[in-house]
C-alpha cells in the first residue's frame, strides 16, 4: 500500500550535511502558533468548521465569511460560540470577510449607491467580526477588489522593460468604464503611441467635438433665425408682403405668438398672411430650440471643465472661466426666457465656445486606476472610524488583501497608495468628526489599516513575463504595510492553492523581508486545492506546512517538523508501515496460525483453502 500523506521529503541522515534544514531553506523556525488555517468557506456552520481544524493541533485559525451568502447565513449566536470555543483552546482567530467590489464599480458601471451599498455589506461583516474577539482587535481582511477590471495592465517585455499595455477609463460624470483601445501604430511619426498619450489624445479628440458639435448646433439655430429675419426684410423692401404684416419685423411677430393676444392676432388674418406668419414663426421656433440645446450643452461643458481645472488646481484657467461666468450667466440665464433675445443668447453661446477652447482639454474618460483607489478608500476609511467609534480599543483591524494578479488593484505601488489614502482619509475625518489630535488620528490610522498580503496572488504576475525578483521586490515595496500574510503555492499561471514548497513561490524571500517589519505576522495556509475531492480529498496539510518551514514539534526547539514527519528512514519514505503486524499474524510461522482444532487461533476455516473445517 502507497500513502501519499508526505507531500515533501523524509527524514535526512543524522550525517547528512543540511541534516534539519527546512524543506524550504528557512535558516531560522517559525513556531506553529504563528501558522494558522482557514475554515471552509463553503459552509455556514462556522463552529463545525473551527472544531475541525482545531483538530489538526492549529494555534491560529481564519474564520471564514468569504461568500456573502454563506457569511449571511451564519447565526448570531454561532460567533459568540466560536469565541467560547476560543477561549476553552486558547487559539487565536483572524476573519476573512466577504469578497465584495469596495469601489461601487458594478458590472456595466459606477454609482455611489452600489459603494453605499458595498459600504453597508462590509460594515456587517466587520461588526459580526467583534464577536469572535471582543476583547482584542481581530484582523479582517477585505480584498481590495472583486470585480474590479484591472486598471493597468503592465507585462515585462524580453528586454526587460515594464510597459503599459491596456488601461481602463472611465467618464466619472457618467459612471460608465471601459477599455481603452490598443494603441495604434502611427506611421506617419514612426512610432507606437503609449497607452498614456492614446488616453491624452482621446480626451482632446473628445473636447475638441464636443465643442464642434455646441458651435454647430448654436450655427444653426442663429442661421435659421437669420435667414428668416432677412427673408422678411427682402419682402418688405419687395412689396411682398401681405398688408397686416407690413409693419411687424420678425422677432415682434415671434413674440406676439407667445401672448393670447398675438395669438388671435394671428386667428384673425386672412388665410394666405395666417400662413405665411405661422411660417415665420416655426422658422424662429426651430432655431430658438437649437439656440436652447447649444446653451444647455454650454452648460454642461463648462462644469465639467471648471471640475477638470479645480481638480488639477489650474489657476489660469479657472480665472478664465470665472471671468466668463461673472460676465454672462446672469444674462444668458435671462435671455435663455426672452424670445426676442435669442439671437444674442446665440452670440454669447459663441462666446463661451471660444472661451473653452483656449484653456486644457479636461479629461472626460479619467484612468480607472485613480478613481477606484479614491472610491475604495472612501469606503475603508468609512469601516476604519465606524468601527473605532462603536468599539474604541477594541476596534478590529482592516487588512486589506492582494487578489490574484490580473485583477483590480493586485500590484504592491498601486496598494500602498489605496492604504496611505485610505489612511489620510481616516484621519481627515477624525479630526473633524471626532475632534482628535492629528498626531492621535495617525497612529489610530496606521493601527487599525494595513495589508495582507498574499504571496501565492503576488506570484501570479509570472504569466505577464516577470520573474522571481520582481515577485520579491514587490513583496519589499508592501513589507512595511504588512499586519497578515495568506500563504500558498502556485506556478504563476493559475489561481491555485497549492501547500507551501509545490510550486515556485519565493516563500523564504517574501517572509524574510516582512519579518523585518512584523516578526509576530500570523500565516494563515491557504491550502483551498486540498479542499475538494476533485484533487487530494478533504485533508488540510497544516503538519505538511510545519514540515515545509521547518518548525518546531516542542517548545525546546527541537525536534522539529521536517526530521520527525517520516522517521522510518530513506529506504520507506512515504510507503508507511511496510511490514505490518498482520503480516506476521498471517503468514508467519508459529502455531498461534492453525486452526482451533488443532490448537492454533485461526477459527471457522482451514488456513490453507479458506473452506470451513468439516
Amino acid at each position: 500500500m502507497v500513502s501519499y500523506e508526505n507531500f515533501y521529503a523524509g527524514a535526512d541522515y543524522g550525517l547528512d550535511s543540511d541534516y534539519g534544514e527546512s524543506f524550504l531553506g528557512f535558516g531560522y523556525r517559525f513556531p506553529t502558533e504563528q501558522f494558522g488555517i482557514p475554515t471552509d468557506p463553503r459552509t455556514a456552520n462556522q463552529i463545525k468548521a473551527v472544531s475541525d481544524k482545531l483538530s489538526t493541533g492549529a494555534k491560529t485559525i481564519e474564520v471564514s465569511g468569504v461568500t456573502p451568502q454563506v457569511l449571511e447565513n451564519i447565526p448570531k449566536q454561532h460567533l459568540k460560540e466560536i469565541n467560547r470555543l476560543k477561549k476553552l483552546t486558547g487559539v487565536n482567530l483572524t476573519f476573512h470577510g466577504p469578497l465584495i467590489e469596495p469601489t461601487g464599480v458594478g458590472r456595466d458601471n459606477w454609482t455611489e449607491e452600489q459603494r453605499e451599498f458595498a459600504e453597508r455589506q462590509m460594515w456587517s461583516a466587520l461588526e459580526r467580526s467583534h464577536e469572535l474577539e471582543p476583547d482584542g482587535n481581530i484582523v479582517v481582511t477585505f480584498h481590495t477588489s472583486n470585480g474590479l477590471p484591472e486598471p493597468r495592465t503592465r507585462v515585462k517585455t524580453k528586454d526587460g522593460k515594464i510597459i503599459s499595455t491596456g488601461l481602463a477609463v472611465i467618464d466619472e460624470r457618467t459612471g460608465r468604464f471601459g477599455a481603452m483601445p490598443k494603441p495604434k501604430e502611427e506611421h506617419f511619426l514612426g512610432r507606437k503611441a503609449s497607452v498614456d498619450e492614446e488616453l491624452k489624445r482621446l480626451n482632446e479628440e473628445n473636447w475638441a467635438r464636443s465643442l464642434g458639435n455646441l458651435n454647430f448646433i448654436v450655427n444653426r439655430g442663429r442661421n435659421a433665425i437669420r435667414e428668416t429675419i432677412n427673408d422678411l426684410e427682402r419682402k418688405q423692401r419687395m412689396q411682398e408682403l401681405p398688408v397686416e404684416l407690413k409693419e411687424k419685423n420678425v422677432m415682434e411677430l415671434y413674440n406676439l405668438s407667445k401672448t393670447s393676444e398675438g395669438q388671435k392676432f394671428i386667428e384673425n388674418l386672412n388665410p394666405n398672411s395666417q400662413k405665411f406668419a405661422q411660417e415665420i414663426i416655426n422658422n424662429i421656433d426651430y432655431g430658438a430650440v437649437a439656440v436652447r440645446e447649444a446653451y444647455s450643452d454650454l452648460q454642461q461643458l463648462f462644469d465639467q471643465a471648471y471640475d477638470a481645472a479645480l481638480g488639477s488646481d489650474r489657476k489660469v484657467d479657472i480665472m478664465k472661466l470665472d471671468e466668463y461666468q461673472k460676465e454672462v450667466s446672469k444674462k444668458l440665464e435671462k435671455w435663455k426666457t426672452d424670445p426676442t433675445k435669442v439671437a444674442e443668447l446665440a452670440d454669447e453661446i459663441t462666446r463661451g465656445v471660444r472661451v473653452l477652447d483656449s484653456i486644457q482639454s479636461p479629461q472626460v474618460f479619467q484612468p480607472l486606476e485613480k478613481f477606484a483607489n479614491d472610491k475604495a478608500a472612501e469606503t475603508f476609511s468609512n469601516l476604519a472610524l465606524q468601527g473605532y467609534k462603536k468599539f474604541k480599543d477594541t476596534a478590529p483591524i482592516i487588512s486589506i488583501e492582494n487578489p490574484p494578479a490580473g485583477m483590480g488593484i493586485t500590484r504592491a505601488e498601486d496598494i500602498r497608495k489605496l492604504i496611505d489614502t485610505t489612511r489620510d482619509k481616516f484621519v481627515k475625518k477624525a479630526k473633524e468628526e471626532l475632534g482628535m489630535s492629528g498626531s492621535e488620528a495617525r497612529k489610530q490610522s496606521e493601527k487599525l489599516i494595513g495589508v495582507t498580503w498574499d504571496i501565492g496572488h503576488i506570484n501570479m504576475i509570472r504569466k505577464f513575463g516577470y520573474d522571481e525578483s520582481d515577485i520579491v521586490k514587490e513583496t519589499e515595496k508592501i513589507a512595511p504595510y504588512v499586519k497578515h500574510v495568506h500563504l500558498s503555492d502556485n506556478f504563476g499561471m493559475e489561481h491555485t492553492e497549492l501547500p507551501m514548497g509545490m510550486g515556485n513561490v519565493p516563500t523564504k524571500k517574501m517572509l524574510d523581508l516582512i519579518s523585518k517589519y512584523n516578526k509576530q505576522v500570523k500565516k494563515i495556509a491557504e491550502t483551498g486545492t486540498w479542499f475538494g475531492p476533485q484533487a487530494f480529498g478533504t485533508q488540510t496539510p497544516f503538519r505538511q506546512t510545519l514540515e515545509a518551514f521547518g518548525s518546531p514539534v516542542f517548545s525546546m526547539q527541537a525536534p522539529y517538523w521536517n526530521q520527525a514527519a517520516a522517521t522510518t528512514g530513506e529506504y520507506s519514505v512515504g510507503f508507511g508501515r511496510v511490514l505490518p503486524d498482520v503480516h506476521f499474524s498471517t503468514y508467519g510461522a508459529g502455531f498461534s496460525n492453525l486452526p482451533t482444532e488443532l490448537g492454533g487461533q485461526m477459527g471457522g476455516r482451514n488456513r490453507l483453502s479458506g473452506a470451513p473445517m468439516e
